[in-house]
């Protein structure tokens, strides 16, 4: 049994529904070899990473930076998860009111000092709110889950 821990700041309507599209597209892929937990930043401990085979990364973009909350989460579990979990997988989504390059920035610099391994460039949901955005990650937990259980990653 694999675990899949997806973190995600959904500080608006909008956010929260991609972000439950991202636990529906993971919990797709389950088939009984995957539990898939979805927690906020701030909620999310140590603990919930050392225990997990790989993570997915939701912010939101702000000020051309990733959310206080994701910031936080670094801030308070680095040092706990630096040497056990390097070589996990973890994916990147933004959604971003600008181009997201700051954020992606940010996090991927943060993220290469703990070594965790990354399984596909970040999906930006860039600009206005569009339906779309719930389908694309839908679809990018769904692919993330499928290789987290079959090994690939």
């Amino acid at each position: 049994m694999r675990n899949l821990l997806i973190v995600a700041h959904q500080p608006s309507p909008n956010t929260k529904t991609v972000a439950q599209r991202l636990y529906q597209g993971a919990n797709s892929e389950a088939d009984g070899e995957l539990v898939v937990t979805i927690k906020a930043p701030f909620s999310t401990k140590a603990e919930d990473i050392l225990s997990a085979d790989g993570v997915i990364l939701f912010t939101t973009e702000n000020f051309g930076y990733m959310s206080g909350a994701m910031k936080d989460l670094f801030d308070r579990t680095y040092y706990e998860v630096i040497d056990a979990k390097r070589g996990m997988p973890y994916a990147l989504i933004i959604r971003a009111g600008k181009d997201g390059t700051g954020t992606k920035r940010a996090c991927e610099g943060i993220i290469q000092g703990l070594g965790w391994k990354k399984i596909a460039e970040p999906l930006v949901l860039q600009g206005e709110f569009r339906p779309g955005f719930i389908d694309e990650a839908h679809q990018f937990a769904e692919t993330f889950a499928a290789g987290l259980t079959s090994g690939i990653f």
